[in-house]
């Protein structure tokens, strides 16, 4: 038997089984149509629409394809008499000098740009540089008083740059009280490093790049980190320049330095580390471009009957990173996997629901822009609500959806958060699946997709898919697929749809089960609740 008739015979006994209804009433049997998704990915990752990045011609074609197609299935416009959320953005281009300087008093060497550094700045200054900024390792950059944990702590940080580890204190240290132990809390993400840099006053913050402990290559911060940047215009303190510095460069500078330390990530692990001044300085220059301009949410609303002033989020980010540096003749990132996979699912949800007819809870639709910029259309949601957060029942996600078929697993990123994880573990049993934790926690995921800018309104949030074992290959397969996603494909070109090659049971499998969620969720009286233990559950509590 070949594999995709093994898959279809698969996901037919599935569906038949996990879908039968319980009685006359059970609208679960309808199915999110496979081939609604495919037509959706195969058109937003079409060159056409040039990578899908906010302030171009991409971004008019595709909110205009959104608002059509929500239009056309029958919702109601989700703000007020609109489809769209406008979302004021500044984008910065900024071209940094070709060489960041270092020098070491009589000594002294230079940093190429994207070989060994990339640099940028949230200012909106027309030029920011540093001149002769005193470099200062500041272990992991962390001041985290719950854990007791200060890496700041004792100097004055004005116009000085801080060199910082990626992650937390607790990746691969083999200690569960350790932070989380390897699984990565905000403290790791390089958002929180540049916002706390920033508090401490100081001019400048490198992250030191690892692919491990970063999750991802040096190719991912030369494209991410490197053309325009779209940022939210905010009062709160930024430094002159944030950027990342390779592995291999922060070597060269530790070697440098007059302060020998051949352990400096040892030495980060402990709550007693102090900052270390390297003994050198770091010049470099950038010139900015600015552009201010307003991108779109795009919201659409399917009204509840009897408690529609109740709102089930549905959530997916429709942007990717538009047209960059080429690779292999190719400089269109169409995303067709980030995210036109989960922003497809969410027109087939809808779809869906359609068919299934009225719930009694409201169902919001809501694609946002800027996911690949930092989060910011869910941000500048979060900032201003269209639907009381007091009164919105749960958001579900859906980012990145990608596999070689239906998946025996249900991967559930955040998991032991809220309660989302029991809907989640019901409608996953239905399928004949299992739901287990991510396994990669130590990457971060909870905080790198818009369910998390949900979440710091209270609101539970799944954010789930089905990546570690399937229903035909072995764990090693689907680890390999996974990993030449990451190397290959990620923020790459390469994210292309090929129609020929790219499976879609397995999207459509996890897309039937967050519709299958969201119908429960919809047609109920009860709110989720977070768990003891979780950071977001003093918040809900607090809202409700």
């Amino acid at each position: 038997m070949n594999n995709y008739l093994a898959y279809f015979t698969i996901a037919l006994l599935i569906l038949f089984v996990g879908c039968k209804p319980n009685n006359a009433n059970d609208t679960a049997q309808v199915q999110v149509d496979v081939s609604t998704i495919g037509k959706h990915i195969a058109r937003l990752a079409s060159d056409d629409f040039m990578g899908r990045m906010p302030f171009t011609e991409g971004e008019v074609k595709t909110v205009d394809y959104l608002k059509n197609q929500f239009s056309k299935l029958g919702l109601l416009p989700g703000n007020g008499e609109s489809y769209f959320q406008e979302v004021p953005l500044v984008e910065i281009t900024g071209t940094p000098a070709e060489k960041m300087e270092i020098s070491a008093g009589d000594k002294s060497f230079d940093l190429a740009y994207l070989e060994d550094f990339v640099a940028l700045t949230s200012k909106t200054d027309l030029e920011v540089s540093l001149e002769d900024s005193e470099l200062v390792f500041a272990g992991y950059g962390i001041v985290a008083p719950e854990y007791g944990w200060n890496d700041y702590k004792g100097i004055d940080w004005t116009g000085k740059t801080a060199v910082v580890l990626v992650n937390d204190p607790g990746f691969q240290s083999g200690d569960t009280t350790l932070f989380k132990g390897n699984e990565m809390t905000y403290y790791g993400r390089w958002t929180y490093k540049y916002e706390e840099a920033a508090r401490q006053g100081a001019a400048g913050v490198l992250i030191i790049h690892e692919t491990k402990p970063a999750s991802y290559g040096w190719n991912v911060i030369q494209s991410g980190w490197s053309g325009p940047q779209l940022s939210l215009e905010s009062a709160k303190p930024l430094t002159d320049i944030q950027g990342w510095i390779s592995n291999e460069s922060a070597t060269k500078l530790f070697q440098a330095s007059s302060v020998k330390m051949n352990n400096f990530k040892e030495l980060a692990k402990t709550k007693d580390f102090k900052p270390i001044s390297l003994g050198l300085t770091a010049s470099l220059k950038i010139s900015n471009t600015l552009k201010r301009n307003v991108s779109k949410n795009v919201i659409a609303v399917l009204p509840g009957t009897e408690r529609k002033d109740e709102y089930l989020i549905y959530s997916a980010h429709w942007d990717h990173l538009g047209i960059g540096r080429p690779i292999d003749n190719d400089s269109i990132y169409n995303g067709a996997v980030d995210n036109a996979s989960g922003t497809a699912c969410l027109l087939a949800i809808a779809e869906a629901f359609k068919k299934s007819g009225a719930t009694k809870r409201s169902i919001v639709f809501m694609a946002v822009t800027a996911e690949e910029q930092g989060l910011l259309g869910s941000a500048y949601y979060a900032e201003h609500p269209i639907y009381n957060p007091r009164k919105t029942v749960a958001n579900i996600n859906m980012d990145a959806l990608s596999s070689p078929g239906p998946m025996k697993d249900l991967t559930i990123t955040g998991y032991g958060q809220s309660e989302m994880d029991q809907y989640a573990k019901d409608a996953a049993e239905k399928q004949g699946r299992y739901i287990i934790p991510d396994p990669e926690a130590e990457k971060g995921y909870f905080f790198r997709s818009d369910h998390f800018n949900f979440a710091k309104l209270g609101i539970p949030a799944l954010y789930a898919s089905g990546s570690f074992e399937d229903f035909v290959h072995d764990k090693e397969f689907i680890k390999k697929m996974n990993d030449d996603y990451l190397t290959n494909k990620y923020h790459q070109p390469s994210d292309e749809y090929d129609p020929l090659t790219t499976e879609l049971s397995g999207i459509q499998f996890d897309a039937q089960l967050f519709y299958q969620i969201g119908l429960k969720l919809a047609n109920e009286d009860y709110f989720p609740k977070w768990y003891s233990g979780s950071e977001f559950k003093a918040i809900r509590n607090e809202k409700l």
